[in-house]
């Protein structure tokens, strides 16, 4: 239960039950929203509180206003937008999802929506949807304000924990009804059908590969960089995790694991059409020529070597040459 210093709220829903404070459900956007469309809400949150809007109220109402703005919705925002900050807390939100996944049947839902979304199969849309209908009205009543968070909080804590790779368990599917008509016997000489393969499902070492390159799009390289490191404890001979965690560590300019991380992807997969591309630039930017560097160039008029990199500095070679 986390208690946030405003009119004395408590919340003990959601993530908020677990010591966490919920600064997605404070201002109503999806955990994975980016800072374009968190900026876009607070902007349209700050507004309605602002004095300026509730130039009709009270002035006990234009106080919460006041409170709820630079309280809750001005950290909340703070927190999402700095960098440092909001790697830091996307982090933690992540390792919370994965913890309670393991404690999935101590999880309270209070909400029929919270409860639809723990077993709805198109779970995106839904939790999207549920999220844009509560922001419309969110501030609307700001007595009210406490309870839409912690029902936004629920939607969040399910919708973690889903994309932690495992689904709450949904109730079983009612027996199918059994029809006392007996069954046509099977036409003579007519071959069975042949029966189809089973269905092959995604290892837990693949889910987080696929939410990690889902990240890498968004260039949420810190949440991705967990995700991997996560995925390799369970298979640490899978060469597309080395070379995805490898990619990673470039935007971080790490390149110093990345080079580890693409030589293992190497060892354990000579053709990595990821690692042979980034490989020889990594090397270079680390002054380790690969062995196709290692042929002498050809001497000049002065007798020196002459140098047609044309790299522009260390990470020339990385991430282009200079213009000509």
């Amino acid at each position: 239960m986390v208690h946030i210093p405003v009119m004395s709220l408590r919340i003990d829903r959601g993530i908020f039950k677990y010591d966490f404070i919920d600064h997605h459900a404070i201002l109503c956007v999806p955990v994975d929203a980016d800072v374009k469309e968190i900026r876009k809400r607070y902007l349209a949150i700050a507004r309605l509180l602002h004095p300026d809007s509730n130039s009709s109220v009270g002035a006990a109402q234009k106080q919460l206003a006041g409170e709820l703005l630079s309280k809750l919705v001005n950290p909340a925002y703070e927190k999402l937008t700095a960098e440092r900050t909001r790697s830091e807390y996307i982090i933690v939100l992540s390792q919370l999802g994965k913890r309670l996944v393991q404690e999935s049947g101590s999880v309270e839902l209070h909400t029929d929506l919270a409860k639809q979304l723990a077993s709805s199969p198109n779970i995106d849309h839904l939790y999207k949807s549920a999220i844009a209908k509560l922001a419309a009205t969110q501030y609307d009543s700001l007595q009210q304000v406490p309870q839409v968070i912690a029902q936004i909080s629920e939607l969040n804590l399910i919708y973690l924990m889903r994309s932690a790779g495992k689904s709450l368990a949904a109730p079983p599917p009612p027996p199918a009804k059994t029809n006392s008509v007996t069954p046509p016997s099977p036409t003579p000489n007519k071959a069975p059908a042949p029966t189809p393969p089973p269905a092959t499902e995604d290892s837990v070492a693949e889910q987080y590969i696929r939410r990690a390159q889902t990240l890498i799009e968004k260039n949420q390289f810190a949440q991705a960089q967990v995700e991997l490191k996560d995925a390799l404890k369970l298979e640490p001979k899978n060469s597309r995790c080395h070379s995805l965690i490898a990619v990673v560590y470039v935007k971080q300019n790490q390149l110093k694991m990345a080079k580890i991380h693409f030589d293992n992807a190497l060892k354990l997969d000579p053709n990595d059409q990821s690692a042979l591309a980034w490989k020889p630039k990594i090397d270079k930017a680390l002054g380790q020529p690969s062995a196709a560097a290692k042929v002498s160039a050809p001497v000049n008029a002065d007798g020196k070597q002459s140098d047609k990199s044309g790299s522009g500095g260390l990470f020339g070679g990385l991430f282009g040459g200079k213009k000509k």
